[in-house]
């Protein structure tokens, strides 16, 4: 026993320098708050029910997710590895003037790039412009003997590489975009001609070309650098692998152990097939508390859709929550057949759709510090046509973030007190819903007709954004009908309506704005959908005054005057959306991103700004980590994992760059 806690006091000065009494006390979801961010804590409920074995699978797929993290910062541009390396180097070896402005402008620059993976921020895609000068960071540089390339050095100031991920076609969506998915002279037309020329062997069941590869180009060849175990990447997946395989040692069951299987076989030879077997397995992998997602996932960092970036989620199933919303995914085909969609759009047979609300316990890659809220995986509409799809809404997550403070914006941007007040008593519950019923129905409903390509084949850098205006728009249908009570969702399904409608669309034409400067077009994909959606039903609805632009006090607000007619327009768009994924109608994906999602009013937009400039609250959040703390007895062996809260953002940053520094700086 003394063993023991002698082992537990050196784990906590080695991992976190010093005891933190935080979960002594009453627990603080808000760390701390610098620039345009807000960092929060998570609580992992339940984790102490655990029994070993599952505390062990937890944590080794932690390590697994953090072994991980040097690859999204080299995926996100060529430069961040060794531009973030410095800069760390710095702060821990700089012994000058600490209290100067210049110094405090350092630490939020090193800040910004530990939440954003790199230099461009995680939402705008902006390259962040540093508020010190190239002197000042020379002379850290000096004072601190740490070294930094020209290039790199050249990269934080000049005005190349301005966006990480460019959706403009009028500049070039490769040449536009500083993503490192592809070298630097490799065109747009050149990496569709080189996907046009690879023959799938069954169309049927389409790989997902690209998806786990950087593009180069050798003597004017162009070829894929594929991320596996020996390829590019490979002292990163080499440790990926390390992990995985402990966490197959300690399975909660066969069919885990044989998905854990298929995951590490696909990280040892990059075969995009396995890959496929890998999700069919892991789709079917129902039994068991604890669930994870690992690997190159989601494309929304590539503006030509086939590249994936590196995420990790471990988690552990809610079984109360999840009870509850089951009911969604047990009438999936209810909602299919309900839906406005056409028939010939519609799954017959709607296979295979899980619903869990989960804990948290650890994120790395493009899922941390920024977190999603709700996840529905696989990708490949294939394989949720036939073998269905998982659903999770990241329950302690959507928790923290409710219980981190109110900024009091809603009294701002809010018409009237009704509207104030609906939101406060109905509105959490109604996002949460809406964000079930878009990950569980929405992600999982409608189908391609046959002989169509793929989303990112056909509508290209506009799939995204569709795909979730998509998703969105059968929540905010679906919400408003009877059917949420008659399944035992909520018997408050006019209140949740109006909050959802009235919160989605003030955030669609106004709040969400205040993420943007001035002038600037929208880039993100889920906020172009956001704004797409509210001003098509707004400008739809003028004539019969559905929704209503109103100026009072020179501030403007939107209302909502009939919300049943605001359904019907949501069920219009909806089948529209659908029509253009199932036959692959590029153009009018096009228009409608185009027209509706991309360019923002300037006066309103300065208004907003304006009316924002009283809030001290920053308009994004994410989120530490809770450490995950092995305690061993004499013969080396873990006998427990116990959860401590680190100190702050900066202390876990500078302990994952030490411990989970894979990579070289360049790749």
């Amino acid at each position: 026993m003394k063993h023991i806690l002698l082992k537990l006091l050196f784990i906590s000065f080695i991992f976190l320098g010093c005891k933190n009494d935080l979960t002594k006390n009453k627990f603080s979801f808000f760390s701390e708050q610098f620039s345009d961010t807000r960092i929060l804590r998570y609580k992992i409920p339940s984790f102490e029910k655990l029994n070993l074995n599952q505390k062990k699978l937890v944590y080794y797929l932690t390590q697994a997710g953090l072994s991980g993290r040097d690859i999204m910062y080299d995926q996100n541009y060529k430069h961040n590895l060794s531009i973030r390396r410095a800069l760390e180097n710095i702060y821990q070896n700089f012994n000058g003037d600490k209290s100067s402005n210049s110094w405090k402008e350092f630490e939020i620059y090193l800040k910004k790039i530990w939440f954003s993976n790199g230099i461009h921020h995680h939402y705008s895609n902006d390259k962040f412009i540093p508020k010190f000068s190239k002197k000042y960071l020379k002379d850290l540089l000096d004072e601190s003997k740490t070294s930094l390339n020209y290039d790199a050095f050249d990269a934080i100031f000049n005005s190349k590489d301005l966006k990480k991920v460019n959706l403009d076609p009028k500049i070039g969506l490769v040449k536009g975009s500083a993503i490192n998915f592809y070298d630097d002279n490799i065109t747009e037309s050149e990496v569709n001609d080189f996907y046009k020329k690879i023959n799938l062997d069954d169309p049927k069941k389409p790989i997902s070309l690209g998806l786990n590869s950087k593009l180069i180009k050798v003597d004017g060849v162009i070829k894929e650098k594929v991320w596996k175990l020996n390829g590019m990447y490979s002292n990163s997946i080499e440790k990926i692998i390390f992990w995985l395989e402990k966490a197959m040692s300690v399975s909660e069951n066969d069919q885990q152990k044989k998905a854990f299987g298929l995951l590490i076989k696909y990280y040892k030879t990059g075969d995009l097939k396995t890959w496929d077997d890998y999700n069919i397995e892991w789709v079917n992998t129902l039994e068991g508390d604890i669930d994870y997602i690992n690997g190159f996932i989601e494309v929304y960092n590539d503006p030509m859709a086939y590249k994936a970036s590196f995420e990790s989620v471990v988690q552990i199933k809610d079984f109360e929550m999840s009870k509850k919303m089951d009911a969604l995914s047990k009438h999936a085909q209810w909602f299919e057949d309900n839906s406005t969609i056409s028939d010939n759009h519609k799954r017959k047979n709607v296979v295979g759709i899980s619903y869990n609300t989960v804990n948290v316990a650890s994120e790395a890659g493009a899922t941390s510090p920024s977190s999603p809220i709700g996840i529905n995986l696989p990708n490949a509409n294939w394989i949720r046509a036939k073998h269905g799809s998982k659903s999770v809404s990241l329950g302690n997550i959507l928790f923290s973030y409710a219980n981190a403070g109110s900024s009091g914006r809603i009294n701002e941007f809010a018409y009237n007190i009704d509207e104030i007040e609906i939101e406060k008593e109905y509105g959490n519950e109604a996002d949460d819903l809406h964000t079930a019923l878009h990950e569980v129905i929405g992600h999982a409903s409608g189908k391609i007709i046959d002989g169509v390509g793929t989303p990112k084949e056909t509508l290209k850098s506009y799939s995204s954004t569709l795909e979730e205006a998509r998703a969105d728009l059968v929540g905010l249908y679906f919400i408003a009908n009877p059917k949420m009570k008659d399944i035992g969702i909520t018997d408050k399904v006019k209140e949740y309506t109006i909050a959802q409608y009235n919160g989605y669309i003030r955030n669609g034409l106004i709040t969400q704005l205040i993420r943007i400067k001035l002038g600037n077009n929208i880039e993100e994909s889920h906020m172009r959908n956001r704004q797409m959606i509210s001003k098509w039903v707004y400008q739809k609805g003028l004539k019969d005054n559905i929704i209503e632009k109103i100026i009072d006090d020179n501030k403007t607000y939107f209302i909502i005057n009939d919300y049943e007619k605001l359904t019907d327009l949501f069920g219009v768009l909806l089948k529209e959306i659908q029509r253009i994924k199932s036959e692959g109608d590029y153009e009018a994906g096009k228009n409608l991103v185009e027209d509706y999602g991309v360019k923002i009013d300037y006066d309103l937009h300065k208004e907003i700004l304006d009316r924002n400039k009283k809030f001290t609250s920053a308009p994004y959040s994410g989120f530490i980590n809770p450490n995950l703390m092995p305690i061993k007895n004499k013969s080396n062996e873990i006998i427990d994992i116990i959860i401590e809260q680190p100190i702050s953002f900066t202390d876990q940053m500078l302990y994952y760059s030490k411990e989970y520094s894979t990579l070289p700086n360049y790749n």
